[in-house]
């Protein structure tokens, strides 16, 4: 037993695949009914080439509002004025023939429109401003579900 334990304390874990990964998902909004996506680079963990809004996974010892500020900054260079927790969801799913499993926090963030900007070159092909009428394709595949938490939230008068 011992043994086996120590073979899996060496390995290097995968966040969601040898382990459930935790991650922030955040919509940021200015406050109009837009909302900031980005192009999945091939550089990103999975869905190479689709449109998403921000995600990151949280740190050891953070709150999850420090870990969706700390996302939020690094990914578009801005900080929020604002946040609303959406949600908790649980994301069991397959990628690359490979199980994943991540709880998927979710958040808007009301920040200033004019600061937003790429700050993660690597992970980000393009990045623009939508809305729920005119949504680029291809989405991130969980990106439906996650609007529909932040679109109850701060958007309650459209049910």
């Amino acid at each position: 037993m011992n043994q086996n334990l120590d073979e899996y304390q060496k390995k290097d874990l995968q966040r969601g695949v040898d382990y459930i990964g935790v991650c922030c998902v955040f919509f940021c909004h200015d406050g109009q009914g837009n909302f900031i996506m980005h192009k999945r680079s091939d550089k990103c963990r999975d869905e190479h080439g689709r449109w998403d809004c921000g995600s990151g996974s949280m740190e050891f010892g953070e709150s999850f509002e420090e870990g969706v500020k700390r996302e939020i900054l690094e990914e578009y260079a801005v900080e929020p004025k604002e946040l609303k927790l959406c949600g908790v969801r649980n994301v069991i799913r397959e990628h690359n023939g490979q199980p994943t499993h991540w709880i998927a926090v979710v958040f808007a963030a009301l920040v200033d429109r004019d600061q937003v900007k790429i700050n993660d070159s690597e992970k980000m092909e393009a990045l623009d401003w939508f809305n729920t009428k005119a949504l680029p394709n291809p989405l991130h595949s969980q990106f439906l579900t996650h609007l529909e938490f932040v679109r109850k939230e701060i958007y309650p008068q459209t049910d």
